[in-house]
């Protein structure tokens, strides 16, 4: 599939059409990826964050916030339950926060390992190489670093780089695969600038990068930031024609699901807690159905989980409780795919190695 034809599909509205496009991404996600849903236990583990990004409410900017940062006990005590639960990962995900020492780190990962059967993903943005190499060295399996859009301006005016650093996320994208790490990356959907040429761009690089793990969601600003307005507000700098201005809307998140499903057919695709505070828990089972083939329970504690307030209404889906992971696995059931059993390593790996 080329540009031209991602973008068609992108600005697709005919909905017998769309079916199309959910049934061939169904169809692959069967094909290259099975019937089972992999469970990752997610662990906002610390809400502190040195970076100034014009839509996330634990910008540094944001003194509303309480901040927190989590104890190692108690990252373990979530990884137990992880592994009470049944999955086979815990997703470690932070702000970009130093005063997560790559010390700590690197013995929070150890024990995780020592003490459970789980993969461990880390989800702790721009690090230094020699952090990345040593939590590989402990133990962690994957890394999940989202370019969030493909297009530089775009960036640079919603992501504000640190004093004296430039911010090149696909340059360490590249450099995490070569660690060895299984490496996930991703974007958002309708970003105020964001043209549908853009978007297919975003498209075409999770193929570049031959990514492990892509995460999809749409753009939800958070109240107390500069971006806040934007979600009703039309195009901002760089500017777009308004008719090429991509809406961060439910259908154009599965359109990107379904699409990225049939240009990275191995990959592991969420239904993602994003497109579920869009539109609700439904929305699970129709990402599953359109290419996605994980879900990310919330495993948080709950003092901790109503403070990584990222977007509006984040903390209320897909929530770890005995009572959510029996509706999430039901969800699962309802629509005839099963729970996966073990790590849910990336197929595109295995498929690698049998060549």
């Amino acid at each position: 599939m080329d540009r031209t034809e991602i973008i068609e599909w992108l600005r697709e509205e005919d909905e017998s059409r769309l079916r199309g496009l959910w049934e061939r991404a169904d169809r692959l996600r069967r094909e290259n990826v099975g019937d089972e849903v992999h469970l990752r236990g997610l662990i906002e583990i610390s809400n502190h964050c040195v970076r100034q990004c014009a839509y996330c409410g634990i910008r540094a900017g944001n003194q509303a916030l309480e901040r927190y940062r989590m104890s190692l006990d108690g990252v373990l005590a979530c990884a137990h339950v992880a592994v009470e639960r049944g999955y086979g990962t815990v997703v470690l995900q932070s702000g970009e926060d130093p005063g997560l020492t790559g010390e700590w780190v690197a013995e929070l990962v150890s024990r995780i390992r020592r003490e459970t059967p789980l993969a461990v993903t880390l989800s702790l943005g721009e690090r230094s190489l020699g952090d990345l190499r040593a939590w590989r060295e402990a133990g962690a399996d994957r890394y999940l670093l989202k370019f969030e859009t493909s297009n530089r301006a775009l960036y640079d005016a919603l992501h504000p780089p640190l004093p004296g650093t430039v911010s090149d996320r696909v340059a360490l994208l590249r450099g995490l695969r070569g660690m060895g790490y299984e490496t996930g990356s991703g974007a958002m959907v309708g970003l105020p600038g964001q043209t549908f040429e853009d978007l297919a761009n975003d498209i075409l690089l999770f193929r570049e990068l031959d990514l492990d793990m892509i995460g999809i969601g749409p753009f939800i600003p958070h109240p107390l930031t500069p971006l806040a307005p934007a979600a009703n507000a039309g195009p901002r700098t760089p500017d777009p024609e308004p008719t090429d201005q991509v809406p961060n809307s439910e259908q154009m998140g599965y359109k990107v699901v379904a699409l990225t499903r049939i240009v990275c057919p191995l990959a592991n695709i969420p239904s993602t807690t994003a497109l579920a505070t869009v539109s609700g828990d439904a929305s699970r089972q129709l990402g599953l159905e359109r290419g996605a083939n994980v879900v990310m329970p919330n495993l948080t504690p709950p003092e901790y989980r109503v403070k990584y307030d990222i977007y509006p209404s984040k903390g209320r889906v897909q929530v770890a409780t005995e009572e959510g992971d029996r509706l999430i696995r039901e969800g699962i059931e309802a629509i005839g795919r099963k729970v996966g059993v073990g790590r849910g390593d990336s197929p595109r790996r295995h498929a690698a190695g049998a060549r």
